[in-house]
C-alpha cells in the first residue's frame, strides 16, 4: 500500500530514469541554432571534427549531446523528419547499452539513427540487427542517406552475396542485416580455412530492432550450419509405413513438451511390424543395434502425430517447407535437423532429401553476448524485463509516448467453441466495415485464417488474407490496411515491419499505381492528387473510430498479443482492440484449469452465446505466465548446455585463428609430435616398471603406425641405464630428424601451408565429429536424473572428457598425417574450400525451425532499394528466351529479364 503511495507521489523508477536524461535534452536542444545556420557542407564536416576530438581522448559520452542535435538536424533536412524529445530519450538509452521499449509507431527506426551515429563515430563499426531482409536493405537505404549525409559508409548483409560483397559491407561504419546473417558468417568465417577469406571485423556494438523477437522468441533455437550425409530414402519411406499402420492407443503425447513415447502395447506392436519388414535385428527394439531405427521412428512419429500440415508446414511444388511459428512466413530453402524434415517428406510422399551433419553451431545467446556494447529496441519487452537482465545484463526502459494513447482496449469475449467465435467475429467484422473503419484480425494460423476467410465470405464481407501462403503480397496489403473499410487478416504481426497508417500508405500507392509513368510534372501531379487523398479517406477513417485490432485467439506470449493490439492507436490516433476466445482456443485446451468450472461452463453455455468473465481472463493471463515460463525455462537450458559448448568453441576457434595468422606453425606441429611420443611411450613403459615389463612390440607398432619411425629398441635395452625418459627422447629425436628431412625437401613457405593445411582440416573434421557425439550426450543425459544426478552437472563432465580425448586425437592424427605424407615437386594444392551445407536455426527441444528468410514478398523492394551493392539480377539468358519459363523464377518486384527496365510486375509477368 506505502508502495503505491510512493509511486504515486514519485513516480516508478523508470519515471525518474526518463526524468534524468532531461539535463541532456536541454544540452542537445541548445546547439539546434547553431546547426541550422550551418550549410550541408559545414554540418556533413561534423563528423570528421568528432572523429578528431575522440582521436585527441575525447570520450563519446562527451560528444553525445551535439552528435545527437547533428543527426537530428541531418534527418529533418535529407528525410524532412525531426527527432522528438522522447526519440531523443531512446537515442540515450540505446547509447548507453540498454533496451527502449517503444510503442508501435513512436518511430524507432529513426531513433536508432542516433546511437548509431555516434559509436560509429570510432571507425569500429555498428551492426543493426532486423528481423528480415526487407527491412535490412530498406532501412540501410531509408535512414543510410542520413549516414552518407553525414559522411560515413553504410553496408547491408542479405542472403546470396558473395564473400567480397559481405567483407565490403562489414568494412563499413555501419552494418544493416537479420540476426540470422549475422550468426551464419560469424560460423562461416570459423570454417574458413585462409584469414583473408573472413568477412567480418572484431565486433563492437549491436542494435537490435524488434529485441524481443530476437532474443527471446528466437533465442531458443541455435544456429546450425550442416552438411549432407548418406541417403537413407528407403529407411525413412518403410518407417513411415510402418507408424501409419498405428493407433492413438499404441502412444501416449505431451502437446505441451511437443513428445510423443510409444505405450507399451505400442512397442510390441511396432516390434512386429519391423521385424516382418526385416528392419528389427534381434527381438527388442531397444538393443543396441536397433539405435538407428529407434531414432527414425521416433521422429517419423513426430512427423505423422505432432506436425500438421498447413501449420507448421506446407507442401508447394512437390517440397516440404518450413512455417516461421512467429512471423506465419514461409521459410523455403530450410530445412528441420536431425532427421525430422525427412520423416515429414516420407509422411507427404514427397522426394526425401538427404540427412544434413551438424558442422558448426552457436546459440544467439552466446552470439550476441560476444559484442562489448549490446542494444535493443521493440514495443514489448518489459513482460521479459527479468530475462534480458539474467542473460544479456541488460536494463529495459519505457519510453513515454510523443501522443497519448487514444486506443480502446475492450474486455475479451468468450465463446463455447470455434465456430460460434468465428460466426460472431465475422458479424462484428461486417459491422466496422459498413461503417468505414478499418479492422485488422490477427490469427495464430494459416488454417484458422483461412477458416475465418470462409465465414467473411459468407457475410460477403471483402477482405484480404495475409499469411505464409500468400506473403509476395505483404508489405502492399499491411501497408494498406488502415484504408476506409479495409478488412486485413494477419496470420501474425510480429516483425511486418511496416506501419498501418489510416487512411493508406502514401509510398505504397505510388509504387502500385505509378509505376510505369515516368518522373516530370504529370508523376509529381499524380503524387499530390494520392495525397490529397490520403488525407481526405484518413479524416473519414478517423471519424469512423481508427483502426479496429481483432485477436482471434490468445498467443502462448503476452508480448505477441501486445504487438498485434499496438498497431492500432499509432501516434495518438484513436483506435479500438479486443480479443474473441473459445474454450477450443490451444492455450486454454493445453495450459488452461481443467475445473469443474470450466466444464460447467461448456455444458451450459447456449450455441452461439458469449460471455464475459473476469476469472476466465485471468485464466488466460495465468495460462500464458506458465507458458512464458516454460520457454523462458527452455531457453535457460539451452544457454546452460551451450555454455559448456561455447566454452570448447572459443578455444578451437581461437586456434583456427591463431593457426592462420601465424607466419610459421613448426613450433605446434613440434608439440603436437612431443605429446603424442610421450602418450606412447608412456603407454608402453609405464613409469616406476622395468624393461621386461615393457610392451615392446605393441610400442614398435604403434611408433611404426603413427609416427612412421623404426627405432632399434631392442638395442637399446641391453643398456643399462635405459629408462622411459631415455626412450622417449630418442625416439622423438628420430621423429624429428624425420619430419626435418621430408621439409628440406619443400621450400619453407610450401611446407608451412601444407602443415597449416593438415593442422586445419583435422582440427576441424575432429570438432564436427565432437558436435554429433555432444548432440547425442545431450539428447540422453537427461536419463541420468533417474539416478538422482543433476544432468547438466553430468553433461558439463562429459563434454570435458569428450574434449581432452578429442584434444588427443587431434595431436595424433596431425602427427601421422605429417609422418606419412609424401610429397612431388609440384606446385601445392590450393586450401579446400567450404563445402556445400544448410544452415538452420532449429530448437533442440521441440523441433521446430525458426530460421528467418528472405521475404519473397518483398524481394524486389530488397533489389531496387539495396544501397551500394545490387543483388544480380537473372536475365533472359540464364532463364531462356521463352517468358513462360520465367514465372516463378522472377521476383514480381524484379525488372523484367527482356531488358526493358520496368518491373517484371508490369511486363511480361503481367497476371
Amino acid at each position: 500500500m506505502f508502495g503505491n503511495f510512493a509511486k504515486s507521489l514519485f513516480g516508478s523508477s523508470n519515471d525518474r530514469y526518463v526524468r534524468s536524461l532531461n539535463p541532456i535534452l536541454a544540452k542537445i536542444a541548445s546547439f539546434e541554432s547553431s546547426l541550422q545556420a550551418m550549410d550541408d557542407a559545414t554540418l556533413s564536416n561534423q563528423t570528421v571534427l568528432f572523429r578528431e576530438r575522440l582521436a585527441s581522448g575525447e570520450k563519446l559520452d562527451n560528444l553525445l549531446p551535439e552528435a545527437f542535435a547533428t543527426v537530428r538536424e541531418a534527418a529533418r533536412r535529407v528525410l524532412g523528419q525531426r527527432h522528438y524529445d522522447v526519440q531523443m530519450i531512446g537515442g540515450i538509452v540505446l547509447h548507453r547499452g540498454e533496451i527502449a521499449e517503444m510503442r508501435t509507431g513512436e518511430g524507432k527506426t529513426l531513433v536508432a539513427t542516433l546511437a548509431t551515429y555516434l559509436n560509429a563515430l570510432p571507425g569500429d563499426g555498428v551492426h543493426v540487427i532486423t528481423v528480415n531482409d526487407y527491412l535490412a536493405a530498406r532501412d540501410a537505404d531509408w535512414m543510410g542517406r542520413v549516414y552518407r549525409f553525414l559522411g560515413l559508409t553504410v553496408g547491408v548483409i542479405v542472403p546470396n552475396l558473395s564473400d567480397e560483397q559481405r567483407r565490403q559491407a562489414y568494412a563499413a561504419d555501419i552494418t544493416y542485416g537479420t540476426n540470422n546473417e549475422f550468426g551464419f558468417d560469424y560460423l562461416r568465417d570459423n570454417m574458413k580455412y585462409d584469414r583473408t577469406s573472413m568477412v567480418q571485423r572484431p565486433f563492437a556494438m549491436a542494435i537490435v530492432d524488434e529485441v524481443d523477437s530476437v532474443l527471446i522468441d528466437e533465442a531458443r533455437t541455435p544456429l546450425i550450419i550442416s552438411g549432407p550425409t548418406d541417403d537413407k530414402s528407403d529407411l525413412y519411406m518403410q518407417v513411415d509405413a510402418i507408424v501409419k499402420q498405428i493407433t492413438p492407443d499404441d502412444y501416449e503425447k505431451d502437446e505441451k513438451q511437443k513428445t510423443i513415447v510409444l505405450t507399451e502395447e505400442g512397442t510390441e506392436r511396432v516390434e512386429r511390424l519391423l521385424e516382418a519388414a526385416g528392419l528389427l535385428e534381434g527381438a527388442n527394439l531397444y538393443d543396441f543395434e536397433n539405435t538407428q531405427v529407434v531414432h527414425h521412428l521416433n521422429q517419423s512419429l513426430r512427423a505423422n502425430v505432432m506436425f500438421k500440415r498447413d501449420i507448421d508446414y506446407i507442401v508447394k511444388d512437390g517440397k516440404v517447407i518450413i512455417i516461421d511459428e512467429f512471423t506465419g512466413r514461409m521459410m523455403d530453402g530450410r530445412r528441420w535437423s536431425d532427421g525430422l524434415h525427412q520423416a515429414v517428406e516420407a509422411k507427404e510422399g514427397v522426394q526425401i532429401e538427404p540427412e544434413n551433419q551438424t558442422m558448426a553451431s552457436i546459440t544467439f545467446q552466446n552470439y550476441f553476448r560476444m559484442y562489448p556494447k549490446l542494444a535493443g529496441m521493440t514495443g514489448t519487452a518489459a513482460t521479459e524485463a527479468a530475462e534480458f537482465f539474467d542473460i544479456y545484463k541488460m536494463n529495459v526502459v519505457t519510453i513515454p509516448t510523443n501522443n497519448p494513447i487514444r486506443r480502446v482496449d475492450e474486455e475479451d469475449e468468450f465463446y463455447k467453441d470455434t465456430h460460434d467465435k468465428f460466426r460472431a467475429i465475422a458479424k462484428r467484422i461486417r459491422q466496422h466495415a459498413e461503417k468505414g473503419q478499418p479492422v485488422l484480425v490477427g490469427t495464430v494460423s494459416i488454417e484458422k485464417s483461412e477458416l475465418l476467410s470462409d465465414f467473411l465470405k459468407q457475410e460477403g464481407v471483402d477482405h484480404s488474407v495475409l499469411n505464409a501462403r500468400y506473403h509476395e503480397q505483404e508489405a502492399h496489403i499491411v501497408a494498406q490496411a488502415g484504408r476506409l473499410g479495409a478488412v486485413t487478416i494477419a496470420t501474425n504481426m510480429a516483425g511486418r515491419g511496416t506501419d498501418i497508417q489510416l487512411g493508406g500508405n502514401l509510398e505504397f500507392r505510388v509504387e502500385d499505381e505509378l509505376a510505369g509513368m515516368p518522373d516530370g510534372p504529370d508523376r509529381d501531379a499524380a503524387i499530390e492528387q494520392i495525397r490529397g487523398e490520403i488525407a481526405a479517406e484518413k479524416a473519414k477513417v478517423l471519424e469512423a473510430g481508427g483502426l479496429f485490432v481483432l485477436g482471434t485467439e490468445r498467443h502462448e506470449s503476452r508480448r505477441i498479443d501486445n504487438q498485434l493490439r499496438g498497431r492500432s492507436g499509432r501516434q495518438g490516433d484513436p483506435g479500438l482492440s479486443r480479443f474473441y476466445l473459445s474454450l477450443d482456443d490451444d492455450l486454454l485446451r493445453i495450459f488452461g484449469p481443467d475445473t469443474l468450472f470450466a466444464r460447467m461452463m461448456r455444458n451450459n453455455i447456449e450455441d452461439g452465446e458469449a460471455i464475459g468473465s473476469k476469472w476466465l481472463t485471468k485464466a488466460i493471463e495465468t495460462a500464458q505466465k506458465k507458458v512464458e515460463a516454460r520457454n523462458y525455462d527452455i531457453r535457460k537450458q539451452v544457454v546452460e548446455y551451450d555454455d559448456v559448448m561455447n566454452d570448447q568453441r572459443k578455444v578451437i576457434y581461437e586456434q583456427r585463428a591463431d593457426i592462420m595468422d601465424a607466419e610459421t606453425v613448426g613450433d605446434v606441429v613440434e608439440d603436437m609430435r612431443a605429446e603424442t611420443v610421450n602418450a606412447i611411450v608412456g603407454e608402453a613403459c609405464p613409469v616406476g616398471s622395468y624393461p621386461e615389463q615393457w610392451n615392446i612390440d605393441g610400442m614398435k607398432a604403434r611408433l611404426a603406425d603413427v609416427l612412421n619411425v623404426h627405432p632399434a629398441i631392442e638395442d637399446w635395452l641391453k643398456e643399462d641405464a635405459i629408462d622411459p625418459e631415455m626412450v622417449t627422447e630418442r625416439v622423438r629425436a628420430e621423429a624429428d630428424a624425420m619430419i626435418a628431412a621430408k621439409a628440406a625437401e619443400l621450400e619453407s613457405e610450401t611446407w608451412t601451408q601444407v602443415e597449416k593445411s593438415i593442422l586445419l582440416q583435422n582440427l576441424d573434421h575432429h570438432w564436427k565429429e565432437h558436435l554429433a557425439t555432444l548432440d547425442a550426450l545431450r539428447q540422453v543425459v537427461h536419463l541420468r536424473a533417474y539416478a538422482q544426478k543433476t544432468p547438466i552437472n553430468e553433461y558439463k563432465q562429459e563434454a570435458f572428457a569428450l574434449f581432452q580425448r578429442m584434444l588427443d586425437n587431434i595431436r595424433e592424427d596431425v602427427t601421422k598425417t605429417i609422418a606419412h605424407a609424401e610429397f612431388r615437386l609440384q606446385a601445392p594444392p590450393p586450401l579446400p574450400d567450404l563445402p556445400d551445407f544448410i544452415t538452420t536455426h532449429f530448437d533442440p527441444f521441440s523441433g521446430e525451425d525458426n530460421s528467418a528468410d528472405v521475404d519473397a514478398g518483398t524481394l524486389g523492394l530488397i533489389q531496387t532499394q539495396m544501397p551500394p551493392m545490387q543483388i544480380p539480377q537473372p536475365t533472359a539468358a540464364d532463364l531462356g528466351e521463352d517468358p513462360e519459363n520465367w514465372r516463378g523464377q522472377v521476383s514480381r518486384n524484379s525488372p523484367c529479364p527482356c531488358g526493358s527496365g520496368r518491373k517484371y510486375k508490369h511486363c511480361h509477368g503481367t497476371v
